[in-house]
């Protein structure tokens, strides 16, 4: 299906989809940016600062909790206003904090500009995924969620790299600077080549009793349940992945900060595979069939951490193939379950965008909190926080999404 909304116009009507996965992959691609181009400059930001390891947690934690409670505001915003004046607004937003974050003078004051900088990143994110339920039906959207999750992987792929060179190079500030870069490019290409996908603007979006009553209708749906479910637990074990493997690649495997941005990149090539596995297995298995056949890679990454770690390995390669292979299992479950999540709702995509995205960043920051105070830098750490999402992310793919995650047959292609 293309984008067919009558309300777009002329100029919406040309949107292609390959234009709809590139603006999934830019405004999308702003999450790796901010999470994984900085990562190689931590342990460099935590000596110049002079901060201790759980504040330096908190510099993620921070992000992720604004990120999730600005969700809950951006998606009725959008819903009323349309995508693309808060789009707009928020990539201004983020831009800002960015350049801020790279001048902050102390700890305290990263950790605050990085909530600020969380609250635009949520503008972009929610709508995106916005944007694809008003332009798709669930399965066609999964389509070109995986196309442009394939170009969000690219530039996760890119980011840790190019993170860092820059900290090896330049320093901290200078990855963060790369940041703000790539908020102001991407809110350019908004404002030139991006219209309007919502074809009716809610105008009771933004009064309490409309917006609850729209949050209950979506909350208590077992199938937006399941999806984000599965959503949040497979993110859970990236976010451990993200958080904590600097401080063991880095501070306890001896790698080089360019060598841990290295092998952050081919993780990303290893999602990339997976999002285009999850575009294969769509078009033979749908969707309930997708996510069961990644639940077994994502289970074998996990379980073949924990095994390495507890055998004692400390040999780099093979907890680098464990990574890769959950990363691949990745790669099939966020396509299909940020976009199912959504599915049933094409009437409220704002709010169960940002509902779904609220729980997803609410899991993420307990746990960053949890892994700031069990992180000592030992590897069995990091594989028993992976392994423990593992395991919930396959499990909740084999039950409740079989069950409940089928959507009415209005909201199938």
């Amino acid at each position: 299906m293309s984008a067919s909304n009558p309300a777009l116009g002329v100029r919406s009507g040309a949107l292609s989809a390959q234009q709809v996965a590139l603006a999934l992959a830019l405004l999308l691609g702003l999450q790796p940016i901010t999470t994984d181009l900085y990562l190689p400059a931590l342990p460099l930001l935590a000596r110049d600062l002079a901060a201790p390891m759980a504040s330096v947690q908190l510099t993620m934690s921070a992000l992720l909790l604004s990120f999730g409670m600005a969700q809950l505001v951006m998606g009725p915003l959008s819903d009323r206003f349309g995508r693309r004046p808060v789009l707009l607004g928020g990539l201004f937003l983020y831009s800002v904090a960015s350049l801020g974050c790279a001048l902050a003078p102390s700890i305290h004051t990263l950790i605050g500009l990085r909530a600020l900088q969380g609250a635009g990143l949520a503008a972009a994110v929610v709508c995106a995924r916005a944007m694809v339920r008003d332009l798709y039906e669930p399965h066609q959207g999964a389509q070109v969620m995986s196309k442009g999750l394939s170009g969000l992987g690219l530039i996760a792929f890119l980011s840790p790299a190019l993170g860092g060179v820059l900290a090896a190079g330049q320093g901290w500030r200078a990855a963060l600077t790369a940041v703000t870069l790539a908020g102001i490019a991407t809110g350019l290409w908004v404002w030139w080549r991006l219209p309007e996908t919502l074809a009716t603007k809610r105008p009771d979006a933004l009064r309490p009793g409309p917006w609850l009553a729209a949050m209950r209708t979506v909350s208590r749906h077992t199938g937006f349940r399941a999806w984000t479910a599965l959503s949040s637990f497979t993110y859970g074990g990236l976010f451990v992945l993200l958080a904590g493997s600097s401080f063991v690649y880095i501070g306890t495997l001896g790698l080089a900060p360019w060598a841990y941005g290295a092998v952050m990149a081919t993780g990303s090539l290893s999602y990339i595979a997976g999002t285009f596995a999850c575009r294969r297995l769509l078009l033979r298995h749908g969707l309930l069939g997708t996510v069961w056949r990644g639940a077994f890679a994502t289970a074998a990454g996990g379980l073949g951490m924990l095994a390495l770690a507890l055998g004692g390995q400390t040999a780099v390669l093979p907890i680098v193939v464990a990574h890769w292979i959950y990363l691949f299992g990745h790669g099939i479950h966020q396509p299909c379950s940020q976009t199912a999540a959504v599915g049933a709702f094409p009437q409220m995509a704002g709010v169960a965008s940002a509902l779904s995205g609220f729980v997803l960043a609410a899991t993420a920051f307990v746990t960053g909190l949890r892994l700031g105070q069990a992180m000592d830098g030992s590897v069995l750490v990091l594989a028993s926080g992976l392994c423990f999402f593992a395991l919930l992310t396959s499990l909740t793919a084999w039950t409740v999404v079989q069950r409940f995650g089928q959507l009415p047959s209005a909201a199938r292609a």
